[in-house]
């Protein structure tokens, strides 16, 4: 079986991606006779070209690696995971509306489940490029699609990001005040990509997880507010509800597994099940249909019902966490009002740093980091002590999520790069929203967490990470 679960297990183009990759093992048997040597020449393109002792010369295969050989290591998902990841496709959601529809033609809607998916604004983008629409027609057209199969209720994570953002920016600030007596409050880490979550709790354990903030990602706020929010509003029991996300990443699959947002008492969890943009386009294909050929509904918002209209968050297409907890720290530590921030770059597009500097008082030092060689190195610099940032906005993929790996892929004449240049366009085409000025945020943080510094909004907006040991058995032997 392919190792097609996470974007960190999809061992194509790996030029980006360090370990646990580069202890994966795999016993190979190798053929040589007796007294003859040869040798491997590297070509420009990559190739590997095996060059024996009278001078033939043969390209040698890629080593393949499947999900069964990561499994025996267990270096980046455990059998456990990889039994949870299984049942998150949309084969599943297939299955819940097809019991839904049995249900129902049986005349037993108490036993149907109340099915809600939610889109990522990165995997609207991605389909959105593919099929050459606008956000806002795509956002529209995907909700009739859904409704079409028999999905109840089709709602933007969007809105989830604001508590995302918002608690962010005071466990920052939080954070900071904290560092003279806490030498592990500061630098904090973004927390919302999952592919950087797995590799920190598999690979570095205790020495990084205290840095990493631990507000939840925008799918798993998402998360509480359907089984927690939207249950209690219709007075359905959380079980009752199936909830299917719709992400750019793959490693989504494994961050809605997770056992920390799983509710024992109802035996469910926050997000059932994790689609990708690319599952949604297999979907289209499967009912034989364009989602350019789609009818239109009116959007949905989870708190006042109806509302056709589309929004987002300045900073970027990874959900803008450095431009908000920058701009926010200035103004409540540096009382400087900062409206626009000017990025240098270090060395490459994924590698950026920010300074906030203001006459008479320490400056503030951002940076983000995206892929794993640079994650690597602010690791590293964490490790040795040598991190002079305050913030760093982490994210596995490079570019970021509207690169995740769960995206629609190029096709035809077009290259990678220039999807996700179209994915990027479309993605910034839509106005921008301050989250600490959403009227619906600020009422919702009342209403349904009971201010904002509950233990309930601590329960519902924040998490825990775990260290997580590696087996040792045989198979880690390295040959």
């Amino acid at each position: 079986m392919a190792a097609h679960f996470s974007g960190v297990l999809q061992l194509t183009d790996l030029d980006d991606f360090i370990t646990p990759s580069q202890e994966c093992i795999k016993p190979v048997k190798i053929d040589r006779t007796a007294g003859k040597v040869g040798k491997i020449r590297v070509e420009d393109d990559g190739r590997y070209i095996e060059i024996s002792k009278d001078g033939k010369e043969t390209p040698l295969e890629k080593a393949k690696i499947t999900l069964n050989d990561c499994l025996a290591c267990s270096g980046c998902i455990t059998s456990a995971e990889s039994v949870l990841i299984s049942q998150q496709s949309q084969d599943e959601l297939y299955r819940v509306l097809g019991e839904n529809s049995a249900h129902a033609q049986a005349g037993e809607p108490d036993k149907e489940k109340l099915v809600v998916v939610s889109i990522a604004p990165q995997a609207r983008a991605s389909l959105a490029a593919k099929f050459k629409l606008s956000t806002e027609c795509a956002a529209r057209k995907l909700t009739a699609f859904f409704k079409r199969l028999g999905v109840h209720h089709v709602y933007d994570t969007t809105f989830a990001r604001n508590f995302s953002l918002i608690e962010s920016c005071h466990e920052f600030v939080r954070r900071f005040k904290a560092a003279e007596t806490n030498k592990t409050s500061l630098p904090m880490l973004a927390s919302a990509c999952p592919g950087w979550i797995c590799y920190a709790e598999k690979t570095h354990g205790s020495y990084i997880l205290p840095y990493i903030s631990t507000t939840k990602s925008p799918q798993q706020i998402m998360g509480s507010l359907v089984k927690d929010f939207l249950a209690q509003r219709l007075g359905r029991s959380p079980d009752s509800i199936y909830h299917v996300s719709v992400m750019p990443c793959y490693d989504k699959k494994l961050e809605a597994s997770r056992s920390d947002f799983y509710n024992d008492v109802y035996q469910t969890r926050d997000v059932d099940c994790v689609i990708t943009s690319g599952e949604v386009e297999k979907m289209l294909e499967k009912e034989g249909t364009s989602l350019s050929d789609v009818d239109e509904q009116p959007l949905e918002s989870i708190v006042s019902g109806t509302e056709d209209q589309v929004y987002n968050h300045s900073g970027g297409g990874s959900g803008g966490y450095l431009e908000h907890i920058a701009k926010f720290a200035a103004s409540v530590l540096l009382d400087a009002e900062v409206e626009e921030l000017t990025y240098k770059i270090l060395r490459n597009q994924d590698f950026q740093e920010v300074t906030i500097e203001k006459q008479g008082k320490p400056p503030l030092r951002f940076a983000l980091a995206y892929g794993f060689r640079n994650i690597q190195n602010i690791v590293q610099r964490i490790k040795r002590g040598k991190c002079t940032y305050h913030f760093v906005e982490i994210m596995a993929c490079p570019a970021g999520c509207n690169n995740g790996g769960g995206q629609v892929r190029a096709e035809g004449d077009e290259s990678q790069k220039d999807r996700l240049r179209s994915v990027e366009k479309i993605y910034r085409s839509v106005p921008v929203v301050n989250p600490f000025q959403q009227q619906q945020v600020e009422q919702m943080y009342s209403l349904w967490l009971g201010g904002r510094d509950s233990k309930k909004a601590q329960e519902m907006l924040h998490t825990k990470y775990h260290e997580i040991e590696k087996s040792t058995s045989v198979l880690n032997i390295k040959w």
